[in-house]
């Protein structure tokens, strides 16, 4: 009987470590944590990098300070000076193999107000590929949180971006083009055309969004 609870206990040290390792696995270091260490390891200053990402000073700093995230095209900028991915920022591991996403695994990967002068999270990304070590593309599922009637600014990157819209409506303002794209329609474009994307009338949407970086 005493080997016996030896061994439940035992076995039950064993599921707890894994578990704990499984949860440490799972945690990731903010966003703004990351840039800010990469920065520093290449002994930059915030000036620097924000002339050279075309950003303010005060833009990098709330950023690296973990304010809401102003949309990918910062971080993006971002990426290209430090001279890394978009996905350095966006996961911890990595894996030289195939990833997978499993529909009941999904997690917020990181979440972006691109209503700068609201500052309010908009969008919610679910990361496809993460730990997907060298990728060019970065494949989301976007949850858009109803907005209102809030205001915002285009933005632009360099790269290209596919949108598939799995439910809801989508208004997506392209240049000087505005496009309304509902259930099952697509649109593909590159990025470094100014272009912002919403819910129709402010509504919540879903969407499918895969976007390319060249590095």
């Amino acid at each position: 009987m005493h080997m016996l609870n030896a061994f439940l206990y035992f076995c039950r040290l064993n599921y707890l470590s894994m578990y704990n390792y499984t949860e440490n696995m799972k945690s990731t270091t903010p966003v703004g944590k990351k840039i800010r260490s990469l920065r520093e390891s290449k002994k930059m200053e915030i000036e620097e990098l924000a002339e050279r990402a075309q950003l303010s000073v005060e833009q990098i700093k709330a950023i690296e300070d973990d304010c809401p995230l102003p949309g990918l095209a910062p971080l993006i900028k971002i990426a290209r000076v430090l001279g890394v991915r978009l996905g350095t920022f966006l996961d911890d591991q990595q894996s030289v193999g195939a990833v997978v996403s499993r529909r009941e695994d999904e997690h917020d990967s990181v979440r972006f107000s691109n209503y700068g002068s609201q500052g309010h999270e908009n969008m919610i990304y679910h990361s496809l590929s993460d730990g997907k070590d060298n990728r060019h593309l970065d494949p989301f599922v976007i949850d858009i949180l109803p907005t209102g009637n809030a205001e915002f600014g285009l933005s632009s990157h360099e790269g290209e971006e596919f949108i598939y819209v799995l439910e809801g409506q989508v208004e997506i303002n392209y240049g000087k083009n505005t496009y309304v794209l509902e259930q099952g329609d697509s649109i593909y474009y590159d990025s470094i055309v100014k272009h912002h994307v919403h819910g129709y009338n402010g509504q919540k949407a879903r969407i499918l969004a895969v976007v390319y970086t060249p590095v």
